[in-house]
């Protein structure tokens, strides 16, 4: 084997090694590789790629893991989201058709209390609007999205006496005000669009300093509402846990953000942002799939472990910028890193690559889809939070298996 002399910790397969030890084709190795599952590395004689031994067993016992039936399995019962087919449901109605009809207030709305209100609008508190933006104000000029939401949303909590309150109306009325709290206490990039105006058109002027325009506002307000809710995310189950241990809406929100934060789910389209930009300045999609492949990265914005097929948020997302002005090169480069890697395995667009287009279309910075991302998905959490509400309270509190030394044992 491939290593055989090396330790433990340095061992490393071939690419046919790794795919035997798998039971799969080469092919699928790579596909592991570029939806994040495995990491490569070149083979220092320009061979091909080599793999960790241990990185490779680990996805073996994962396939092989059977589904437990005691109570190690953690199962969540909730009414939000469905996934099934490459389709994808808010409340059983196709979220994608949801997007295309409404705008994003109206469906989160809807999503909390199940009457859909047309024209619907959310308005910040000047209080709680005061209180965030100055503690964003106040934060370093190198702070990221993320830093100065979970920032905003403390600082309207605490000018929120009620926020302990939480009867369903509550918590409805915190909702529709903490979202636009967050949007509107972002520093500006172009001029501010405050007040009771669309949600997108206010986050735009956040996001870009170019007039944003209805095709613009269409596209953003399209993103946000593909994006309010994608079933039990990590950020999602954090958001479950803290509401489960009844914390109120704005510290739900914030543990979401926290997660969020995570390289591994909030950051993606930010990498796919930087691909694009790199494949617009080369004019070529197959060095930039090259450099990443050749540095052991996988492809950003390619795939996604939910759908097989086509990821229906990005094909969505992807018509409507049809319509913006300037995207059409953007969307061809988006179109020609996936044609490329799909020489080798088949993987499709994913929203991190469809948010990436608007972001790069839009002159917006490489860390506006996270914000997007934020954004959009909080409506979900509080959704999720308020099923978890109507549930029996600590309910999340899973036993620990201790895997430690057995005692007694004397002390150190």
């Amino acid at each position: 084997m491939y290593g055989e002399d090396m330790d433990d910790e340095e061992q490393r397969l071939t690419t046919r090694e790794a795919a035997e030890r798998l039971g799969v084709k080469p092919e699928t190795v790579y596909a592991y590789v570029s939806r994040g599952q495995l990491s490569s590395r070149r083979d220092p004689t320009g061979r091909g790629s080599t793999f960790d031994a241990r990185e490779v067993d680990a996805l073996v016992r994962r396939g092989r893991r059977e589904p437990s039936t005691g109570g190690d399995a953690l199962q969540i019962r909730t009414g939000v989201t469905l996934i099934d087919r490459d389709r994808y449901y808010f409340r059983g109605v196709d979220a994608t058709e949801l997007a295309r009809r409404f705008h994003y207030e109206e469906i989160a709305d809807w999503l909390w209390t199940d009457t859909l209100r047309t024209g619907v609008r959310f308005t910040a508190p000047a209080e709680a609007l005061a209180a965030a933006r100055r503690a964003v104000g106040a934060l370093p000029a190198h702070s990221g999205p993320t830093d100065r939401l979970r920032v905003a949303a403390i600082a309207a909590s605490v000018a929120d006496p009620l926020r302990f309150d939480l009867s369903r109306d509550a918590v409805l009325a915190t909702a529709r005000t903490l979202i636009p709290t967050l949007v509107d206490a972002l520093p500006a990039a172009g001029p501010p669009r405050d007040g009771d105006g669309l949600l997108a058109r206010r986050l735009w002027s956040r996001l870009t300093a170019r007039e944003a325009g209805e095709p613009g506002v269409r596209a953003l307000d399209m993103a946000l509402s593909l994006l309010i809710d994608h079933d039990l995310a990590a950020s999602t189950l954090a958001v479950r846990v803290a509401a489960s241990a009844r914390a109120h809406p704005y510290a739900v929100v914030s543990a979401g953000l926290g997660v969020l934060e995570g390289p591994l789910h909030g950051a993606a389209s930010g990498l796919a942002h930087r691909m694009l930009t790199d494949v617009l300045e080369r004019g070529s999609a197959a060095a930039v799939v090259a450099d990443h492949l050749r540095a052991g990265r996988r492809v950003p914005g390619l795939g996604h472990r939910l759908y097989p097929g086509r990821d229906p948020r990005a094909e969505a997302l992807f018509t409507v910028l049809a319509e913006l002005p300037g995207a059409g090169p953007v969307l061809a480069a988006a179109r020609e890193v996936e044609a490329t890697t799909a020489r080798h395995v088949t993987l499709h667009a994913n929203v991190d690559l469809a948010l990436a287009a608007l972001s790069v279309t839009a002159g917006m910075p490489a860390e506006a889809g996270e914000t997007v991302f934020a954004v959009a998905r909080t409506a979900g959490w509080i959704a999720h939070a308020i099923e978890e509400y109507g549930e029996r309270p600590l309910r999340m509190r899973p036993s620990g298996r201790y895997n430690g030394p057995r005692p007694p044992r004397d002390l150190p």
